[in-house]
């Protein structure tokens, strides 16, 4: 099977956008593909951030990853920090990825505006993306529109490694884009992001999902509950299409046109039906809390597995580029 990687940032419990835009996904790709699943807390560090939260909110990441259904039998699931040969290999790959590549990539241009003082590890961000993705010489890495620049940066990096030290080692992984490509928020214009405020979480209470999404923006045509709307201009309307069943999208989009109802009574329909199809989630994240010696021992069996991997091509990366073996017993184990 082909080796998929692809990896999430520790930002607590998954929200919808995470969970449309990629987790759904890679609950399908377990049963075709070889995948590794990465909590990626070195590149949460690129921002300010409380350290004292870092490690629970890895903890409720992975809860809400396994809660999903990802599951350890069939992918491997571990957190970056725990595996040390990620940030060994974004080194080596410094090396070979020019200045200028990095200073062109919109994300930074976007994010280094914002920052009186620009850390390198924001610049070098993109290379880290590339040592995780090819440290296991994956193939397919799912990724939102926002990604694929990054993602032929890590494909010319490959290349450029290839050329100078070994033709052909790493592979030049290919984009698997979801058919969810890019959810917005509550707000109805900025994409879903908890730093933002216009989320809705995997595991919140029926009470609170009706609570968010009451005041949630909708088709600005419609007024009043007599107007009638374009539901193709409703951000909702496109959240019923993941979560309602195909007779009640149909239903919702006939009603919006016609005035047949008003704007609440959409959203009452979609607030249920979201707290239906996340009420399993919710029972098994409660049922991994109760157990978080679980969670540690499914994080540390993926570690083990995936620094297998890692060690196998790190060995290969330092004796193609002429280093010094380890004479003897092996420094780690």
């Amino acid at each position: 099977m082909a080796r998929v990687f692809s990896g999430i940032q520790p930002s607590g419990e998954l929200h919808i956008g995470n969970y449309l835009g990629a987790v759904r996904n890679w609950v399908a790709l377990q049963d075709t593909h070889e995948c590794l699943i990465c909590i990626v807390d070195y590149h949460a560090i690129t921002q300010a951030y409380e350290p004292e939260l870092l490690a629970q909110r890895t903890f409720d990441m992975a809860v809400s990853l396994l809660a999903s259904g990802i599951d350890p039998a069939r992918c491997i699931l571990f957190v970056q920090s725990h595996v040390p040969e990620h940030t060994e290999l974004s080194w080596v790959f410094t090396t070979v990825t020019p200045i200028g590549e990095l200073e062109r990539m919109t994300q930074f241009k976007d994010k280094s505006q914002r920052q009186e003082s620009v850390p390198a590890g924001l610049l070098n961000y993109p290379v880290l993306q590339a040592a995780d993705v090819l440290l296991y010489r994956a193939e397919i890495v799912p990724v939102g529109e926002d990604q694929l620049q990054h993602l032929e940066l890590m494909r010319e990096i490959a290349r450029k490694w290839n050329a100078r030290y070994r033709e052909g080692f790493f592979p030049e992984p290919q984009a698997m884009l979801s058919q969810a490509r890019r959810i917005a928020g509550l707000d109805g214009d900025a994409k879903m992001s908890k730093s933002l405020g216009n989320t809705i979480g995997l595991l919140e209470a029926p009470d609170r999902i009706w609570e968010l999404l009451r005041p949630a923006k909708t088709d600005p045509a419609r007024v009043t509950k007599k107007d009638p709307g374009d539901p193709e201009k409703c951000n909702l309307y496109s959240l019923h299409q993941y979560f309602s069943p195909p007779a009640t999208v149909r239903d919702v989009a006939a009603k919006c046109r016609s005035a047949g109802w008003g704007c609440l009574e959409c959203k009452r329909v979609l607030a249920d039906n979201m707290a239906a199809e996340f009420a399993p989630i919710r029972e098994r994240a409660a049922a991994l809390k109760a157990q978080p010696e679980r969670v540690h021992e499914i994080l540390a069996d993926g570690a083990r597995r995936a620094h297998a991997m890692a060690r196998e091509t790190m060995d290969a990366v330092r004796a193609a580029m002429g280093f010094l073996p380890i004479q003897g017993a092996r420094v780690r184990p």
